[in-house]
């Protein structure tokens, strides 16, 4: 991986997330002489399930999964993280161990934030706290979305719910139809709580209605209206 531009990095920090506009100038000074700047190669773990949380990290370039290890080993990835999304401050702020783990789903950057320093600014920033909070209510709504969705649709529905997120997360080609995320199929099916044999049954039904092209890990999109309403009727 190419040498990280420490100082390039740190000033990006700040334009990546509208809630750090709140920070006062003396604050911001304290998070860029406490902030560790952190590369991480593909598969390359983060953190793990269970362990003790001495951070808050944002993703600043990459593509990171949060992932529980279920029976047999088998991976249920939660969510897939895009850049400048915050993740493990639920375990910092509740003071208890990870109840899950991320890895770098590619090479990707990562801005940890000691968690004292987090706090400090959360208990004096009241600012920073309100829109913290926020950010921290959509995660909630996305996680009680994503239990409906893995509990109560069928497979199809699964599918079509995982393939519309990860468009929505990481948008699309220059084609303006091709999913910017290229996922194994066994990615896809521990995305969408399935078995990898379900996964590429579904994706060439899919293919097959003319709602999705296929080629390699590249997904078309060529009917979204469809696939919308996959997702809803499940």
């Amino acid at each position: 991986m190419a040498k990280i531009d420490l100082e390039f990095e740190q000033k990006k920090l700040w334009e990546m997330n509208s809630i750090w506009d709140v920070l006062t100038f003396e604050e911001k000074e304290y998070v860029s002489h406490q902030v560790e700047i952190c590369q991480f190669k593909k598969n390359e773990i983060i953190h793990h399930e269970g362990d003790v949380p001495t951070h808050i990290m944002m993703l600043g370039d990459g593509k990171l999964r949060v992932y529980k290890e279920g029976v047999g080993n088998k991976q249920q990835i939660i969510r897939m993280l895009k850049p400048y999304d915050f993740f493990a401050y639920r375990a910092v702020i509740a003071d208890e161990c990870y109840n899950t783990a991320v890895s770098a789903f590619e090479n990707s950057i990562v801005y940890k934030i000691p968690r004292d320093v987090f706090m400090q600014i959360i208990r004096e920033n009241h600012k920073f706290c309100y829109l913290f909070m926020i950010e921290m209510a959509k995660d909630l709504g996305r996680s009680d979305a994503k239990v409906v969705n893995l509990t109560q649709k069928h497979i199809r529905g699964r599918l079509a719910e995982a393939l519309l997120t990860l468009k929505q997360n990481y948008g699309l080609d220059e084609d303006g139809a091709t999913i910017s995320m290229y996922m194994s199929r066994e990615d896809l099916a521990n995305l969408s709580n399935m078995t990898t044999a379900n996964a590429i049954r579904t994706l060439s039904q899919f293919a097959q209605e003319g709602i999705i092209s296929i080629d390699g890990r590249k997904i078309k999109i060529l009917d979204e209206d469809e696939l919308t309403k996959t997702s809803r009727i499940g």
